[in-house]
């Protein structure tokens, strides 16, 4: 069930690369994406080979300010982005500034009612006796009493998350990308009419939403120290998306979910991998995990697109994590998933 108040969730934001996936150049201007339709692409894995990557960013992502007590600072959204500029890696990729997601494409999974309430709430009116009733009903709350609070800009906040998500959908739809990143997604806890674990809109269930559009099977790969419950909970009774979870787990740990035996229902059945870990496991030992798991998954499944989420709180020394995972065992993950030459 959920638990009101701060429970042990990440510090940081989440990333999209929640890979989608994408292409290569170019800082000024920024370009605005096209969202059109295309053909279908490599679903095999096979040589290495030089993809193209899309690369999705806001200066305004690092703006938001959720208090001083929460874990969660997306201004290191930028300061990541900072380091990609110092390290010149936006000349390998075409960069873009994401749309901002309208009520309407978030209502695509989300409640209306939820949405409407994103929209209006505010610091200012949070303390309405009506507002106030619908905070508890979506799980939204004060600084210090729940995980995901009231603060000024909560709604363009989730604008930005979202829209980044979704316009790397569109280029892998379209074919003008391989690869496609959004640094400041992967938003995996929210729920249809609820916020939980720090995410308020879930970015990847509407970026897989628009990618089974034209891909017939998505595979959901989630390497965040917490379960992908948000995800898993969306497509628990489908085929068309297999989600596979890495996480810690004992019954206790945040979100409570991502038990082995919890592996779908109905068409969904056997379609939910979870992957339960114990805390401090290092790079070895979760590389000797990850990588036969995923390759039967990918030569089992055959997915036609991958969204990747790569929660940073599964790093070592992060303040909420428990495993002792370097950027080297990250990025091997990430590579190792590259490999397969799938969206």
């Amino acid at each position: 069930g959920l638990r009101r108040g701060l429970r042990s969730r990440r510090e940081g934001a989440p990333c999209l690369s929640t890979w989608l996936c994408c292409e290569g150049s170019c800082l000024n201007p920024w370009r605005s994406p096209s969202r059109g339709r295309g053909v279908s692409r490599m679903s095999q894995a096979g040589p290495r080979i030089k993809h193209r990557v899309s690369y999705f960013h806001d200066a305004e992502a690092g703006q938001f300010y959720l208090g001083p007590s929460h874990p969660m600072k997306p201004h290191r959204v930028q300061l990541a982005h900072q380091i990609i500029l110092g390290y010149e890696l936006h000349n390998k990729m075409v960069c873009f500034r994401p749309h901002k997601a309208s009520d309407a494409e978030m209502k695509k999974f989300h409640t209306e009612e939820y949405v409407d309430f994103l929209l209006t709430i505010n610091p200012d009116n949070m303390n309405d006796n009506i507002m106030s009733q619908r905070m508890k009903e979506h799980n939204v709350g004060f600084v210090g009493q729940y995980d995901c609070p009231v603060f000024d800009g909560i709604f363009p906040f989730c604008q930005l998350q979202a829209g980044g998500s979704l316009d790397g959908a569109a280029k892998l739809i379209d074919g003008s990308a391989d690869i496609a990143i959004n640094w400041s997604g992967g938003l995996h806890h929210a729920k249809r009419n609820e916020a939980s674990g720090f995410c308020y809109i879930n970015d990847a269930v509407l970026a897989i939403l628009e990618m089974l559009k034209f891909f017939p099977r998505v595979l959901y790969i989630d390497i965040d120290v917490h379960h992908g419950d948000g995800v898993e909970e969306a497509f628990y009774l489908t085929d068309r998306v297999m989600c596979v979870s890495f996480h810690k787990y004992d019954g206790n740990f945040f979100p409570q979910t991502g038990d082995i035996v919890e592996n779908g229902e109905g068409k969904g059945k056997f379609y939910s991998i979870n992957v339960p870990m114990n805390d401090g496991i290092d790079d070895d030992s979760y590389e000797q995990m990850f990588k036969p798991i995923i390759r039967a998954v990918m030569g089992t499944y055959d997915p036609k697109a991958v969204l990747l989420q790569c929660g940073a709180d599964s790093l070592a020394g992060d303040r909420l994590g428990v495993f002792n995972l370097s950027v080297k065992a990250h990025g091997e993950c990430v590579a190792f998933v590259k490999s397969f030459n799938i969206p």
